[in-house]
């Protein structure tokens, strides 16, 4: 592993591992992830991790950039991915159906495969979170089949409701708030993605794997799910 160290600011440094997104990065980032916070303990203001980077944040009075960078270079010596370290799995309920999902169309059309080919093949996956970001709680995750995979769409909605799911090339999310957005929405998950009452916020986590589970109409209700139309909300 031949780690290397960017300046990002004058208390923050990145950790480049990898130079391309892969799934198999991921016991390497959260082996890295654990030394790094254990070399800084509590001279550690923020550790952020992503598809193939760490940024650390850290207490410029209490470290020197000097002495953060060594604090870097022991931590990543002889460095290999722990088998007993790993992250949360985690089994979301999804209700595919157009009325919440209407780029299954697209996708199909663009696939060739039929609407329920395109849930099977979305849902049988397991997926890994690589990295939190556009919104508390959003996780990027991948990587989905790759005659899945589809762009963003052309004009982002305005408003896409909590809870839905969706591909953007050939990485998926649910999203954990209303918010703008341009992905290609499948349908939508009852789970609560964002909540101040748990910790670090997310339900997800970096290193966290994920799995959707197709559910019909009665038990995404039942679930407490929200069955607005998504053009609803437009």
């Amino acid at each position: 592993m031949n780690a290397r160290i960017e300046v990002v600011a004058i208390d923050c440094l990145m950790v480049r591992l990898f130079d391309a997104i892969d799934e198999a990065n991921m016991p390497w980032m959260l082996a890295a992830s654990l030394r790094l916070r254990a070399a800084f303990a509590q001279n550690l203001i923020d550790l952020v991790p992503s598809y193939t980077t760490l940024m650390v944040h850290y207490d410029l009075m209490a470290l020197s950039p000097d002495q953060a960078r060594e604090l870097i270079v022991g931590a990543m010596t002889d460095l290999s991915p722990d088998s007993l370290t790993s992250g949360h799995r985690h089994v979301l309920p999804v209700w595919y159906d157009l009325s919440v999902g209407p780029e299954l169309t697209l996708l199909s059309k663009r696939s060739g495969l039929s609407v329920d080919e395109v849930i099977r093949r979305h849902s049988e996956r397991e997926y890994q979170v690589f990295a939190l970001g556009f919104a508390p709680g959003f996780a990027f995750m991948g990587l989905v089949d790759e005659v899945l995979a589809a762009p963003r769409i052309k004009t982002p909605r305005k408003r896409v409701a909590a809870g839905s799911v969706g591909i953007a090339e050939r990485q998926t999310a649910a999203y954990p708030v209303v918010s703008p957005g341009g992905w290609n929405i499948l349908g939508r998950t009852p789970a609560t993605l964002f909540d101040r009452e748990i910790d670090g916020y997310s339900l997800m986590q970096p290193g966290d794997t994920v799995r959707f589970q197709a559910i019909d109409h009665a038990e995404f209700l039942h679930l407490g799910g929200d069955d607005t139309p998504l053009e609803a909300l437009a």
